[in-house]
């Protein structure tokens, strides 16, 4: 039903339906799902109601459409420019560093409301807070502080984070259609001086990112980096004129 009361749209069903299953893991990357015939016959529609929904769900990036093939839980996008989405230990092995994480904590608890108002999510949502530091050549390379909203990605719950760190996991696993980045200058508290091992007080960069799933946020995270041993690049060209 919608906060109307009114019952939801078919075509709108069938997108939340096909988005659970591939956001709680039923459907993986690359698995086709079920063909628009057999969704009509599921839910009762017409052919059209189903092209509705699965145009709908192929715009947000979640499936790839394939003529005569059916259509397939899109592969989530790894490699992205530092203005997107950036993964740490990719682009360390890449660069030909060493790399390594540790995580240092990991719960599942509610938001308190001032914390909820910060990132614009539900108070008392339940989330999974971890803490997970990244080690580049056997140096601490940053401090990774992350909410994963468990409303959104319910398999996290279960997850050890044994052999992929949580951005690693989540790159590779859920599929996300918007981020946001904020990247500014900040001063080492005692926690974070510890954990980089360097001095209280000491410059750092942190990018905070937030990204979502049709207007659902998946996850929120702050990224801290020692000031001296990190920084952001990007390569840029201008746009060609048309003069």
């Amino acid at each position: 039903m919608t906060e109307t009361g009114r019952p939801k749209p078919i075509h709108q069903r069938i997108c939340e339906d096909v988005e659970a299953r591939i956001m709680d893991g039923s459907w993986q990357p690359g698995q086709r799902i079920p063909f628009e015939y057999e969704l009509e016959a599921e839910y009762g529609c017409s052919r059209m109601t189903v092209n509705k929904a699965l145009s709908l769900l192929a715009n947000r990036g979640m499936i790839i459409r394939k003529r005569r093939a059916g259509s397939f839980v899109a592969q989530p996008q790894i490699e992205r420019t530092v203005m997107e989405i950036q993964d740490i230990g990719t682009a360390a092995k890449a660069a030909g560093h060493d790399y390594a994480f540790e995580i240092h904590s990991m719960k599942v608890e509610r938001l308190d409301p001032a914390e909820a108002t910060r990132i614009d999510a539900k108070p008392r949502q339940e989330v999974l807070r971890l803490t997970c530091l990244h080690i580049v050549d056997e140096r601490p390379h940053a401090l990774e502080e992350r909410l994963i909203m468990l409303d959104a990605v319910p398999r996290a719950r279960f997850e050890t984070f044994e052999t992929k760190p949580p951005g690693s996991w989540l790159l590779e696993h859920v599929p996300w259609s918007e981020a946001r980045h904020v990247i500014r200058a900040v001063a080492a508290d005692a926690a974070t001086a510890r954990a980089l091992d360097m001095p209280k007080g000491a410059p750092c960069l942190m990018l905070s990112r937030q990204t979502w799933q049709n207007q659902r946020t998946v996850t929120y995270v702050e990224i801290t980096h020692p000031g001296d041993r990190y920084q952001f690049i990007g390569h840029f060209q201008p746009l060609k004129s048309t003069m």
